[in-house]
């Protein structure tokens, strides 16, 4: 017995000693309002904006007001959590409050923006009851991601126009934030999103790295990656996963486009005079085709695929990967901290020349907001000069963040132009709005196919990455002619992911409402892309 009671209390001695020991935590602030955002940004950007609106909003309201943020992973995550979040909440008050049956085809057609001219009288009813009413999800303002991603909530009705485009219309202007940018949407025309902030995409580096394996020169462009000495060095992220990666990959796309667009130019200037629309459809064709067949050359040299962006910049800087795909501020930031830890720029970020173009990172009103002024409020924060000077300067500056350096580029092209600000950016010397050899998007030849492409590297590069790996490694082991002919057969993608199968089928199979459909897909193009790596492996062999 004795023995038995000394384990009793040892046990519970275990486990009372960390909660008396812990430091004593501050009581929840009690606030006069309440704002709930839905987010992928990092824990800096939400504790130096949860700050900042904090002291903007009580110097001119008098009111205190505390930020309830909801991280649940990245932007396609979120997405799938809005889509259920408002098809329970619609559910409940189409049958509850409207006393309306509810039914699949109900389900699948009430947020969609435009419905087949065949649609039954119940669900154009449905449809248009919701895109009036004010059926909402408890969240009120969805704050970062991809455009790709506010355009698909904007269409979907779950976004609405908030004040802040008639409330500041000085602010929607070339001259601050324009409309458009090389090719890129900065704010939706009704309002429903505005571009916050800027963001592109390049190559972080460890030039340590680079040493250990005989690399004499850094990558500067996304065809260096496919290097074959790269391989097992290159971290990378899920497109499917994260919204961002997703636009790295289609810029790799895009940018092999236009190189087969200016090549077809140049071969055949008469040819291309005559028919301009019939030469750029062609390099659209095989521009997408070497894109893919790019990124299943980096994928093959891939250490892995994860589910954040946010991991590959740490990887690369603690020398588990030469390099990885990164997007700027993680880039730059990473940089930065080794930096200051090592006093060493081991680590460097370089945006490939002609291969990324500056996209926006939206914020948008969520309909149905339960605190809807407070939003309101939190939005044009975002976006006036207080709000911008968080992303731009450093910590302790005037204005300037509280603890982090978020390094970020401001969306508004007036914060450029204060030259006396200077000495207090991160980043002084860059300004997105006078790179000249930057890209140009095209949004009419991939934007239609973004999830098609995310889908596609998906299945050719993560689903089948032990064979693909395989086959690379034995590739680069062959001698000619083995080598090429193994090469061709590993990167025969045309019969199954061509431009127009990936409009077409690939895109049935991804918007079926039967979800088996698109699982269906992908084991079957899984099988094909095993098949043609095991048959480029034996042609590899002697």
């Amino acid at each position: 017995m004795l023995k038995r009671a000394i384990i009793l209390v040892a046990l519970a001695a275990t486990i009372a000693l960390p909660f008396v020991l812990r430091p004593k935590q501050r009581p929840p602030e009690r606030a006069d309002d309440t704002l709930v955002i839905i987010t992928p940004h990092n824990e800096a950007i939400r504790h130096e904006f949860a700050a900042g609106f904090r002291a903007w909003y009580r110097a001119r309201t008098g009111r205190t007001v505390t930020l309830d943020w909801r991280v649940i992973g990245g932007t396609s995550e979120i997405a799938r959590f809005l889509e259920s979040e408002y098809i329970a909440s619609f559910k409940r008050w189409w049958s509850g409050r409207e006393g309306r049956p509810w039914s699949a085809a109900v389900q699948s057609g009430f947020s969609r923006a435009s419905l087949p001219a065949d649609a039954p009288a119940a669900v154009v009813a449905a449809r248009d009851a919701f895109f009036a009413s004010d059926v909402g999800c408890g969240i009120d303002v969805f704050f970062g991601g991809g455009p790709y991603d506010f355009m698909q909530q904007a269409a979907a009705g779950r976004l609405v126009p908030s004040r802040v485009m008639p409330d500041h219309p000085d602010w929607f202007a070339d001259a601050v934030i324009p409309h458009r940018e090389a090719g890129e949407d900065y704010w939706d025309k009704d309002g429903r999103w505005v571009g916050n902030v800027l963001s592109n995409y390049g190559i972080l580096y460890n030039r340590d790295s680079l040493a250990r394996l005989g690399l004499p020169h850094p990558p500067h462009a996304w065809a260096d990656l496919a290097d074959f000495r790269y391989v097992g060095e290159v971290a990378l992220a899920d497109p499917t996963k994260s919204g961002s990666v997703a636009a790295a990959f289609e810029n790799i796309v895009q940018q092999q486009i236009q190189i087969r667009l200016r090549t077809l130019q140049a071969a055949d200037p008469v040819a291309a005079a005559r028919d301009p629309r019939g030469v750029e459809a062609r390099a659209v064709r095989e521009g997408w085709l070497e894109g893919l067949r790019l990124l299943q050359r980096i994928g093959a040299n891939a250490r892995y695929f994860t589910d954040s962006s946010q991991k590959p910049p740490i990887d690369v800087a603690q020398g588990n990967c030469a390099a990885g795909i990164a997007i700027d501020f993680y880039g730059r930031s990473q940089a930065g901290i080794t930096a200051q830890r090592s006093g060493e720029s081991r680590l460097q970020f370089v945006t490939p020349v002609g291969g990324t173009v500056s996209s926006v990172d939206p914020i948008g009103l969520l309909r149905g907001a339960p605190h809807r002024d407070v939003a309101e409020a939190f939005i044009a924060y975002t976006l006036s000069m207080d709000g911008q000077k968080l992303w731009g300067f450093r910590p302790g500056t005037p204005g300037g963040p509280e603890r982090y350096a978020l390094r970020r580029l401001p969306v508004r092209r007036d914060f450029y132009a204060q030259t006396e600000w200077k000495a207090w950016r991160s980043d002084p010397e860059v300004n997105p709005y006078q790179e000249t050899d930057g890209l140009v998007y095209h949004p009419e030849w991939t934007g239609k196919l973004f999830r098609e492409l995310a889908f596609i590297v998906r299945v050719m590069c993560i689903d089948t990455h032990p064979e693909l790996v395989r086959a690379w490694r034995a590739i680069q082991a062959a001698p000619e002619p083995r080598r090429s002919a193994a090469l061709a057969a590993m990167q025969d993608v045309a019969p199954v992911v061509d431009y127009e199968r990936a409009g077409g089928e690939i895109t049935q199979a991804l918007t079926s409402k039967n979800k088996v459909d698109e699982v269906a897909f992908a084991s079957e193009l899984g099988a094909y892309f095993r098949k043609h790596y095991a048959r480029a492996e034996r042609l590899a062999q002697p």
